[in-house]
């Protein structure tokens, strides 16, 4: 049986999700990847004891994560079950929907329908009464706001879920979002989009700024842009790598000669700021105020630790700030 750390909160920074009350670790685990079906579980146990032995309380699903779908959830419950239910009060769970579940109109996008019936399958496959935060996952365009916000606010108000969130929203919808929950009393306190060095597109679409406006925390997915922001190209594309075996997640096309570069680059100034570029692309999102969490995903549980290692100096001076922005926007 597991037995948590005592020093689990010794070194991880907690930030505020916005105006709120609610704090998440500034480094959070996603689960998106090496949760499914074909994911080895006493690696799996390894990741998460690794993670809150260090502090990282909060667990990131969504129902349609695996491969295949709902298998992490399943995975996590597992896990929950035999050896973190008696941190469950430690623990922010959070999930999603708003991707394609299940076949037929009802399993996809925004609908009241959907979302409820989700939020129910992803309780029942974790084996838990709540989770923490219940997200819309993807902005739909063809039902109301209203409609999908009041699916949020009902899932919070029925105690299957403490808070609400969005996901992949621009800043304008999240304006219309916030108007709509705060009329109907629903704590919402948290955006999930994605944001790294090279994918500014939070600020591009007025979200990050909209959600300092308003009080909301942002919790940002891909910080280290599927691996490119880490040693893993520096000398060209290795054989093994992801991009070989699948080319899901990450294109070979995006690793240009003008990329490479790129990151070659910025290597060189983590390696001046003494840290390697996994540390520096993580610490460059988690120096600014209106980010309150940073979604990492692991394989290895080394790879959690070196990421810890990213809160150790989250201070930049002007001129690497210019200088990464001079590398990366080029």
């Amino acid at each position: 049986m597991y037995t948590a750390s005592d020093k689990r909160y010794d070194i991880m920074k907690y930030n505020r999700c916005g105006k709120s009350g609610l704090m998440l670790p500034a480094v959070s685990l996603g689960l998106w990847h090496n949760f499914g079906d074909d994911a080895d579980m006493s690696n799996m146990e390894a990741l998460c004891f690794t993670a809150f032995d260090n502090g990282i309380t909060h667990f990131d699903l969504a129902n349609n994560y695996g491969p295949s779908a709902g298998s992490a959830e399943i995975n996590f419950g597992k896990i929950l079950k035999n050896h973190l239910k008696p941190y469950r009060d430690e623990l922010i769970i959070s999930t999603k929907a708003g991707y394609s579940m299940w076949d037929g109109p009802y399993g996809d996008w925004g609908s009241r329908k959907y979302l409820l019936a989700s939020l129910d399958q992803s309780l029942s496959r974790m084996g838990i009464d709540y989770v923490d935060i219940f997200y819309h996952h993807r902005m739909d365009p063809n039902t109301p706001l209203e409609e999908t916000m009041g699916a949020l606010a009902q899932a919070v108000s029925s105690g299957k879920a403490l808070y609400a969130g969005i996901s992949n929203y621009d800043g304008p919808t999240l304006r219309r979002a916030c108007a709509i929950l705060d009329e109907l009393r629903c704590p919402f306190v948290i955006n999930q989009n994605k944001y790294s060095i090279f994918d500014r597109t939070i600020e591009e679409n007025g979200l990050k700024e909209s959600s300092a406006e308003l009080g909301k925390g942002i919790i940002c997915f891909s910080p280290l842009a599927q691996g490119m922001l880490t040693n893993r190209y520096l000398n060209g594309i290795p054989e093994d790598s992801r991009i070989r075996t699948s080319g899901v997640f990450l294109n070979e096309s995006a690793l240009t000669e003008q990329r490479l570069a790129q990151i070659r680059r910025l290597n060189d100034l983590a390696a001046q700021r003494g840290q390697t570029l996994a540390e520096m692309a993580l610490s460059w999102i988690l120096r600014d105020d209106a980010i309150t969490s940073v979604l990492i995903g692991a394989s290895k549980t080394s790879q959690i630790t070196d990421n810890i290692g990213a809160l150790r100096n989250t201070v930049f001076s002007d001129d690497e700030l210019r200088l990464i922005d001079e590398i990366s926007l080029s």
